[in-house]
């Protein structure tokens, strides 16, 4: 076999370094940029990731925070709602650099060198860096909020039960509705208080996510206590048209009980014109025609409450039963004021002594008791207990000076009012004891 000629391979081997080296260092220039793409892309994917993270992380948070806040007035709550919108500003920024970084470098270029693939790469990692900081400041802050959320979710555990003992209570109240108008009875007002409690069940439909957790734990025990009113009083209906049906009745026989004694009062009256002295019985002049006046009025009112009764305008009815039944007793105690002012002035006149003695009585222990454990009595009880026996001293004078017709209800108006004022000193003892 020959051999080539030594000029050739002295060509050849001339030629081969520098086709090596040529073509070799064109391959690896390219390989390193490749090198340096694929990092950055890492670096991309892995910013990306943690931009999602830390957007998990915050969407999360404010549901709690958000939780906290419906359902805690606090200072703490307050704070812990200004410390998270501080976060946020600091989400946003570190987004913005994320957003930028990603913005700046298109990975996917022909014409990407090694230094730009390096700076993207760079810069990417240091958005990732930065997100990631922030994501575990904000977990770490969303720990520390631990004590106040576990209080607002036991409020907020609250809501449902209480929404649903109102939404019940109104269910309630418009069956016993149903039952009363069923049983002929109207019932508009209840009716028109059960219409009212609409907007606020609607409010609570809408939820404690738009009006607060306590808000609306309190509009919905309001919204359960009025209603369960309006329930009491629809199965009270039948027993109050009942009640005042007995009043009206009852009412009636007593103004016509009144007007049969203010038929005797008259007689009463001569009686006293004839035995004592006009000052026992002047006041009394009118009452026959007081009392008919009051029983007539009376009447008319009894008139208006029954038409309310029959309208079934049962709070009416009630208000001017109750109007008749002062004006009665008012009527009734002038009609027995006569009788009774006869039967004490035929007491004192026939014996006088008994009112003197019991008057007496009554300062005499007043007396014993201001100066117990004492030598001489407090001039503050002295003084009216000896204005007292003064004032009894001078009644009983006049009555004996009176002649053949003295004042006797002078006499015994002055004994009563020495009795209050020698009461009344004992109180004051008592009571300084």
């Amino acid at each position: 076999m020959l051999l080539p000629p030594l000029s050739v391979l002295a060509l050849a081997g001339a030629a081969l370094p520098a086709a090596f080296t040529g073509g070799g260092t064109r391959r690896w220039g390219r390989g390193r940029v490749e090198d340096l793409r694929a990092e950055a892309q890492e670096a991309k994917d892995a910013a990306a990731a943690a931009f999602y993270e830390l957007d998990t992380a915050q969407r999360d948070l404010r549901i709690t925070v958000e939780t906290i806040t419906a359902a805690d007035d606090t200072r703490q709550a307050a704070r812990a709602a200004a410390d998270f919108a501080a976060f946020g500003e600091r989400i946003d920024q570190v987004s913005q650099a994320y957003i930028t970084a990603m913005d700046a470098h298109d990975l996917d270029a022909e014409g990407l060198d090694a230094g730009g693939a390096s700076r993207a790469a760079r810069e990417l990692l240091g958005a990732r860096d930065e997100l990631a900081r922030t994501r575990q400041d904000l977990e770490r802050f969303g720990e520390s909020l631990g004590p106040l959320l576990e209080r607002a979710e036991s409020q907020l555990a609250q809501v449902a039960p209480a929404v649903e003992r109102a939404r019940q209570a109104l269910r309630a109240a418009t069956e016993a509705l149903d039952v009363a108008r069923g049983a002929g009875l109207g019932a508009e007002d209840l009716a028109a208080s059960l219409a009212a409690l609409g907007p606020e069940l609607r409010r609570l439909n809408e939820g404690a996510g738009q009006h607060g957790i306590k808000p609306t734990i309190r509009r919905a025990e309001d919204v359960r206590r009025r209603a369960e009113s309006i329930a009491a009083d629809a199965a009270r209906l039948p027993q109050r048209a009942a009640e005042i049906d007995r009043r009206l009745f009852s009412l009636r026989t007593r103004a016509e009980a009144i007007i049969t004694r203010a038929g005797k009062v008259e007689p009463v009256l001569s009686e006293l014109r004839r035995r004592f002295s006009v000052a026992c019985w002047q006041d009394l002049q009118r009452v026959p025609e007081q009392a008919a006046q009051s029983v007539r009025q009376a009447e008319q009112v009894l008139t208006a409450a029954q038409r309310a009764r029959d309208e079934q305008r049962f709070a009416d009815a009630t208000a001017r039963l109750t109007t008749v039944h002062a004006l009665l007793g008012r009527t009734d105690e002038a009609v027995s004021a006569a009788g009774e002012r006869l039967r004490r002035l035929n007491e004192v006149s026939f014996d006088p002594r008994k009112e003197i003695d019991r008057t007496r009585f009554v300062l005499r222990d007043a007396q014993r008791l201001a100066m117990t454990g004492r030598t001489i009595p407090e001039p503050r009880h002295a003084r009216p207990l000896d204005a007292a026996v003064e004032r009894l001293d001078r009644a009983v004078a006049t009555l004996e000076n009176g002649g053949r017709n003295p004042d006797y209800w002078l006499f015994l108006t002055e004994l009563e009012a020495v009795r209050s004022a020698v009461a009344a000193v004992v109180d004051d003892i008592r009571s300084g004891r």
